[in-house]
């Protein structure tokens, strides 16, 4: 596909996907769902690619959500037919802001938030799995302001990454919080320099790319689908998910490695902040 309005960038094994469009504060319109749509797909299908990076062009916005001129024209959302409306209201949809709905990316994703992440940007900032936030980002839902709800996974996501408490008072109040505050609650994981976000997520990316991939793919799609589930439940995920990496391949060299002390963080110099335990070859 012929990007105009994101950029699809391959480093590796890592998918850079980039709102690309920073007059309008990297909103998104028709056309750029229709691109996130396709550069998603690519990510979700190519087993060449581990981990996903979102972020946004220039240093003033991740996404400033739905392009709201484009609703004015009734270009945002459309005459869409009633069939369709009724498959929206049923969950079959993919998102109105590009496949922000899918549930099944069980690949790592980092939010390289270089900015304001509003309305769907901070939905599509919840997509992620863990948010790098640079220290004059902001998050809201600020279309609270105009009678546009959230469409694009935020009134779930958020709750289930800062809680209700937290989640509740930003969804009704609209209010916009900076990165020091996001990082309070939950939102944000890591806050970095100006300019540093997309250095810090490719370094945690090249990190993660590392690691042995079929047990993180399957713990990661327990957390997701057993959230909120009754434990039982959740626990059942889990044990059926763990039967599926076990007896990979990645687990016997994972074990190897193990009973042969080739511990995978000693490879990593002190100064990395990503790997969990940093020791020296001694």
């Amino acid at each position: 596909m012929d990007y105009k309005e994101i950029k699809y960038e391959i480093r590796g094994e890592i998918a850079i996907i980039t709102f690309d469009r920073p007059d309008v504060m990297n909103c998104v319109g028709p056309l750029t769902h229709e691109e996130l749509m396709s550069a998603w797909l690519d990510f979700k299908t190519n087993d060449k690619l581990k981990v996903a990076i979102i972020t946004g062009a220039g240093d003033k916005a991740f996404c400033s959500g739905g392009d709201l001129k484009a609703g004015l024209r009734g270009e945002l959302i459309g005459n869409i037919s009633e069939e369709d409306k009724q498959s929206h209201r049923d969950g079959k949809m993919p998102g109105f802001l590009g496949p922000s709905r899918w549930t099944d990316i069980n690949k790592p994703i980092i939010a390289a938030v270089n900015g304001v992440a509003y309305a769907g940007g901070l939905e599509w900032a919840c997509f992620a799995d863990m948010r790098i936030a640079e220290e004059h980002a902001s998050f809201g839902v600020t279309c609270r302001r105009w009678n546009i709800g959230l469409a694009d996974g935020g009134t779930q996501r958020l709750p289930r990454i800062v809680g209700m408490g937290r989640a509740m008072e930003l969804i009704l109040t609209g209010k916009v919080i900076d990165a020091q505050e996001a990082y309070r609650i939950g939102l944000a994981n890591e806050v970095v320099e100006k300019g540093k976000s997309l250095e810090r997520a490719l370094e945690l990316a090249e990190f993660l790319c590392t690691l042995p991939q079929p047990a993180m793919r399957t713990d990661k799609e327990a957390a997701v689908r057993g959230f909120g589930l009754p434990l039982d439940e959740g626990l059942k995920i889990e044990a059926d998910l763990f039967m599926d990496s076990i007896f990979s391949p990645e687990t016997y060299k994972g074990l190897k490695q193990f009973n042969e002390r080739l511990h995978p963080d000693r490879q990593y110099h002190s100064e990395l902040k990503t790997p969990g335990i940093v020791r020296t070859s001694e």
